[in-house]
């Protein structure tokens, strides 16, 4: 029997099945780095490119017609709430104010009168009853008389007509004054149909001529001028637009398998292509969309038809942004956005749930200075 002896393994094999063991090794710690570091941190957070700055686009729009005379700001001008942006020519609604308000004087002029009628319609009442009275009473003298035959029958037929005539008065008297009362009753001469409807009247008027200037309902940036000096324009036409761009939010669209654990409330760390890494915003998940983009698109796809195919949607979640930073860094609607949302918190209710209305308000003191007018002029016609 032969003794065979082993072959030593080559020094080339021995260093190629080191290298093999080196990035066997190096794969496995990359894996297992990936998978700790996706237990521990990456499965807690939610990111996305698709994520857009939002905001409040209020449009400038007459409420009446009229001739555009003068305009007092201009595109990326910051305005003021209650700043004067477009003022359209006033002189057919101030002689139409001069008429309703004449108008109005005459109206409480002559509702006065009626007062003073059904005061008059009153005394003349009392004046036929008394005339009545006389003649009853004259009557009756004289058929006291003709049963002595003092006096003919056909003066007792004088009497008896008298007496009918006083009663027929007396009944028209009060006819009248119930017309009288029909008008003044229950109402003051202020509160009279008629004084309401000419007072009504002035108001629109006043109404009409306060709307010929038109102001800015909040505080922001103009955008979107397209009206022009000597432009007729008709209400609800869009002259321009007003930015608010301390009320804005960001829209970031999440894939629906990104949505399963996210709360409102949970922070955010937002990026803004703008200012780069360099700025970060700290915003909060304020809530989500009521459908996904496609549904509410122009054209919405028919999943309904027999060429369908699966598309994984993407769902809008509302971003509240910190005031202060977006003070310290301002950013433009449409913007582009990375939005990175915590999903440690889950105290918070899930999305979708539904929360209060905001409510957005403009008050214009406008219906106040009508009033007033129409008072005063009440009281000066009322004297």
């Amino acid at each position: 029997m032969s003794n065979i002896k082993p072959t030593a393994a080559s020094p080339e094999g021995n260093k190629r099945r080191r290298i093999m063991f080196v990035i066997a090794a190096v794969f496995i710690l990359l894996g297992g780095g990936l998978g700790l570091n996706w237990l521990l941190i990456s499965r807690f957070y939610e990111e996305t490119d698709n994520a857009y700055v939002q905001g409040n686009v209020v449009q400038i729009t007459p409420q009446i017609v009229g001739t555009v005379v003068k305009i007092f700001a201009d595109d990326t001008d910051l305005v003021k709430a209650g700043q004067t942006l477009v003022s359209l020519d006033p002189a057919d609604t101030k002689v139409a104010v001069e008429q309703a308000e004449a108008e109005l004087a005459q109206t409480v002029r002559e509702v006065r009168t009626l007062y003073t009628s059904h005061k008059q319609s009153d005394a003349n009442l009392v004046q036929r009853q008394v005339e009545l009275t006389r003649a009853e009473d004259d009557l009756t003298e004289r058929k006291k008389l003709a049963l002595t035959g003092t006096i003919s029958k056909e003066e007792l037929r004088h009497a008896e007509a008298t007496v009918n005539v006083a009663r027929a008065a007396v009944d028209a008297a009060r006819e009248q004054l119930s017309s009288g009362r029909a008008l003044t009753d229950g109402t003051s001469v202020r509160r009279h149909p008629t004084v309401q409807r000419s007072s009504a009247h002035l108001r629109e008027l006043l109404l009409a001529l306060q709307r010929t200037t038109l102001v800015a309902p909040v505080n922001g940036q103009i955008a979107k001028r397209t009206v022009q000096v000597g432009q007729r324009v008709s209400p609800g036409a869009p002259l321009m637009a007003v930015i608010p761009l301390d009320q804005l939010w960001v829209d970031a669209n999440f894939k629906e398998g990104q949505l399963r654990i996210m709360r409102v409330g949970q922070s955010v760390t937002l990026t803004s292509d703008l200012y780069g890494s360099a700025v970060k915003y700290t915003g909060k998940v304020v809530g989500m969309g009521a459908g996904t983009g496609g549904a509410f698109a122009l054209l919405p796809a028919q999943n309904a038809t027999g060429n369908w195919i699966k598309v994984v949607q993407r769902v809008p979640v509302r971003i509240a942004l910190d005031p202060a930073q977006l003070a310290a860094h301002p950013l433009r609607i449409g913007l582009s956005i990375h939005a990175e949302v915590d999903l440690h918190d889950q105290n918070g209710n899930p999305l979708g749930t539904l929360k209060e209305a905001t409510t957005y308000s403009f008050d214009t003191p406008a219906d106040n200075l009508a009033r007033s007018r129409i008072e005063s002029i009440i009281e000066a016609n009322l004297k």
